[in-house]
């Protein structure tokens, strides 16, 4: 059996380590799409607008709307609507959401203890440092084939 390629071996990881987060995160009413994303983004730079945050986490609009509106009704995230520009939204996080980061942290820090567990230090650095690497340079490529 020929072995699979990167982006089908990413595909894989990707849909597991997925499943297995939103299973670490449902207790919480974090539910998937990247929610967990969307809420360490807020948390890091508290009103923000819909588009810069589409743009951080990179994702498409429909999926922010949706995720946002998801972690507004689980009581994370508040909308004001935005004084420079009334068809905008502000968001910010809840109280809960500041008293929860410390436990999403450590659950994603698990997380990804989960996904490097096979693997050595070193191997965890070099890992870290293709993966970077294949992602600061697919901007570029995914731009230039449209040309």
């Amino acid at each position: 059996m020929r072995p699979y390629s990167v982006g089908k071996l990413m595909s894989f990881i990707n849909r597991i380590a997925q499943r297995e987060l939103a299973e670490m995160l449902k207790p919480h009413d974090i539910g998937s799409g990247g929610q967990h994303s969307y809420l360490r983004a807020i948390l890091a730079t508290p009103g923000m607008n819909q588009d810069k945050l589409t743009s951080v986490v990179k994702l498409d609009k429909a999926t922010t709307t949706r995720c946002i509106r998801q972690l507004e009704e689980a009581g994370y995230v508040t909308r004001t609507v935005d004084e420079q520009d009334r068809r905008s939204y502000r968001l910010y996080p809840t109280e809960r959401a500041i008293a929860f980061e410390p436990t999403l942290q450590a659950i994603l820090d698990d997380y990804n203890r989960l996904l490097t567990a096979r693997l050595t230090a070193d191997e965890i650095d070099t890992l870290q440092t293709l993966l970077q690497k294949m992602y600061s340079g697919l901007d570029d490529t995914l731009l230039n084939l449209g040309e």
